[in-house]
């Protein structure tokens, strides 16, 4: 397939808001199940090995208009759990048969508590992660935790999840995390061929495929972007932070490319890049998990990092290995992890001399004049001015 081909169809994908992949999917095998998933990160290990489809969802974007979503929660929180309530209650969702909530922040787990009352029929959990990162304390917690989960889907599928059926799971999720490290590698590299409004297509696209199909997808991506000549621009590189949850709408993305800014790293759909190593596919599953979300999982502001020191050596070393020159801290309104956490990470940025601008955006943002206006200026900035 060509580039154009490839990105049309992530598009397709990332439009259909009545999630058709996934009808298709149940539908090509009697008995199949998919189980949709908030962002940041859950093990979606454990749900492939359950013969199920895990499905990310993120909100209705700038697609959707809510009605009554509104009705369920206040105005001065952020937009994702309106436009999620919105989705589930216009039917758009039945195609799954559960959803997990992960450890964001208290919104979601008051949402995880509003999707039990309004979906008695469904699966509903609040999938818990440590704040602690000892095995004997924070390991054993996380491990009965991962096993509740793995017993909750055995019991949902009709069979128990073997240790073989996780095994196979997890190299095919390293192999996933894999091929996006070689994409993102490639943006890196030569960010002129692989725009960022197209990589975000491509990971958007793994929120509702399977995993091998689209490990498949990001490698024909890069193959196909090789042999295509772009126009290399002077433009000025960043890093983007802060968009790990309520994800932006396209157009802001785009908006960042027209001001003249490479996005050459950033914690889009981070739960695609959470683990930063391969699990071990021999051993005990549950334990190779618990200590890969322990000891080699991404830094986020939804993550307790017990060692005030440690605030921003992640995101420096995403500045550094990158290539970048400036950062742009992109929160959702509202969003209490991310807004808490941008003093220390820009008070860490201070420190290393490295740039950066910052504004907030809601999933629906419609005026993106102001914020390519604001990202141009930054970028002009560190092309005239910086060393």
């Amino acid at each position: 397939m060509t580039v154009q081909q490839i990105v049309d169809r992530c598009q397709a994908l990332f439009d259909d808001l009545d999630f058709n992949a996934v009808k298709e999917w149940k539908a090509a095998e009697p008995g199949r199940k998919a189980i949709g998933y908030m962002p940041i990160y859950v093990p979606r290990e454990i749900i492939h090995a359950a013969g199920m489809l895990p499905v990310g969802i993120f909100g209705g974007g700038d697609q959707l208009e809510v009605i009554h979503g509104d009705a369920y929660y206040q105005s001065y929180i952020c937009r994702i759990p309106r436009s999620t309530i919105e989705l589930g209650l216009t039917g758009r969702l039945d195609s799954l048969d559960g959803m997990l909530f992960p450890s964001i922040c208290d919104v979601i787990r008051n949402l995880s508590g509003m999707w039990q009352l309004l979906f008695k029929d469904k699966y509903v959990r609040y999938f818990d992660v440590p704040q602690t990162y000892r095995d004997d304390i924070a390991g054993t917690f996380y491990i009965h935790e991962l096993q509740s989960l793995r017993d909750d889907l055995g019991e949902l599928a009709g069979r128990p999840i073997s240790d073989d059926d996780l095994h196979q799971s997890i190299a095919l999720y390293n192999d996933n995390r894999k091929a996006i490290a070689e994409l993102y590698q490639f943006r890196a590299d030569q960010p002129w061929q692989a725009p960022t409004s197209e990589l975000y297509l491509l990971l958007r696209a793994g929120m509702v495929l399977p995993v091998e199909e689209h490990s498949q997808l990001l490698r024909d991506y890069v193959a196909a972007a090789n042999l295509v000549e772009r126009p290399r621009r002077d433009n000025c590189r960043v890093v983007v932070n802060g968009v790990f949850c309520e994800q932006p709408p396209l157009g802001l993305i785009k908006s960042l490319e027209m001001a003249g800014c490479y996005v050459v790293d950033d914690d889009f759909l981070l739960i695609t890049r959470w683990l930063l190593d391969a699990v071990p596919t021999t051993g005990d599953p549950m334990e190779n998990l618990s200590k890969a979300f322990l000891h080699h999982s991404a830094a986020t502001s939804a993550k307790f990092e017990p060692d005030k020191a440690d605030k921003g050596k992640f995101l420096i070393a995403q500045v550094r290995n990158s290539g970048a020159e400036g950062v742009i801290f992109a929160a959702p309104s509202f969003c209490d992890p991310a807004l808490l956490d941008r003093p220390m990470l820009q008070e860490a940025l201070t420190q290393n001399d490295i740039p950066f601008t910052a504004f907030k955006y809601a999933e629906n943002t419609g005026q993106l004049q102001a914020i390519r206006e604001q990202a141009g200026t930054f970028a002009d900035s560190i092309k005239l001015w910086s060393a």
